[in-house]
């Protein structure tokens, strides 16, 4: 089987598990603090997708949201977030998704995004375009700024830092045609692929929030650099996805807002 077929195969069996506890009252522990959750949920599906990336691709590391990490030396590695929304699916909020990405030398080149609840597979390959259920995607065509829909989050120490994206969202709210806040940074990022979101931004992402989804803007059309405009990379924490459009204008506003 080839890389992509394995992560497809992993991110859907994750899925059916995620599915099947959708709607159970989930028992949650703290990460990193009170806003920061972990359920058995999100255990049992890294250790089914670990176990089915390893039978298959044993000399691959691995980096993984909930500690399942073997970096080792290895040129090629997936990452994995096993549930992004955690938060969502201990409420019910039905926006969850499964997120795979094989790396190699910090290049990504798969991404494998699925929402279970949805059934929908984005799948992109480096060079390759960009699916949505085998069917291909692209993004919007929005020029304007103020034509645009937009989407973010906030960061899991927003109790306790002043970089909690606030301003951000003020200067765009007064801009734009309106904001979204879903909870998945994964699904946020497909959502720009497909074309349902103009644009995305977030300040505080890790590696398994950003790289799968990363890769499915770019190979539907669109741009993915840092905050500051620069080479987007999963390990520098920040994300502007966009149709490439309205990237400038994002970039711009962003950057404004960070020196106010």
């Amino acid at each position: 089987m080839t890389e992509k077929e394995v992560a497809i195969m992993a991110a859907q069996a994750a899925g059916r598990l995620i599915r099947e506890g959708f709607g159970e009252v989930q028992l949650a522990q703290f990460k990193r603090n009170a806003i920061d959750l972990v359920t058995e949920t999100d255990r049992q599906a890294e250790a089914l997708i670990v176990s089915i990336l390893q039978r298959e691709f044993p000399e691959y590391g691995i980096l993984s949201e909930e500690g399942s990490s073997l970096l080792g030396g290895a040129q090629e590695s997936w990452i994995i977030d096993p549930l992004d929304g955690t938060t969502n699916y201990i409420h019910g909020y039905p926006l969850v998704a499964v997120s795979i990405a094989l790396t190699c030398q910090d290049e990504i080149l798969l991404g494998v995004v699925y929402n279970p609840l949805a059934d929908e597979l984005f799948v992109a390959e480096k060079g390759r375009g960009a699916t949505l259920n085998d069917r291909p995607i692209c993004v919007s065509s929005t020029s304007s700024l103020a034509n645009s829909l937009l989407a973010s989050g906030f960061p899991y120490d927003a109790w306790e830092s002043d970089r909690d994206n606030t301003r951000e969202w003020r200067e765009f709210l007064k801009r734009v045609t309106s904001l979204r806040s879903d909870g998945s940074a994964a699904l946020d990022l497909c959502q720009v692929a497909c074309g349902r979101l103009d644009g995305y931004w977030e300040l505080d992402l890790d590696p398994w929030d950003m790289a799968a989804g990363s890769l499915i803007v770019q190979e539907a059309g669109g741009r993915v650099t840092d905050v500051r405009g620069e080479p987007f990379s999963p390990y520098r924490r920040s994300i502007v996805a966009s149709n490439g459009h309205i990237h400038r204008d994002m970039l711009e506003v962003l950057q404004r807002t960070a020196h106010d």
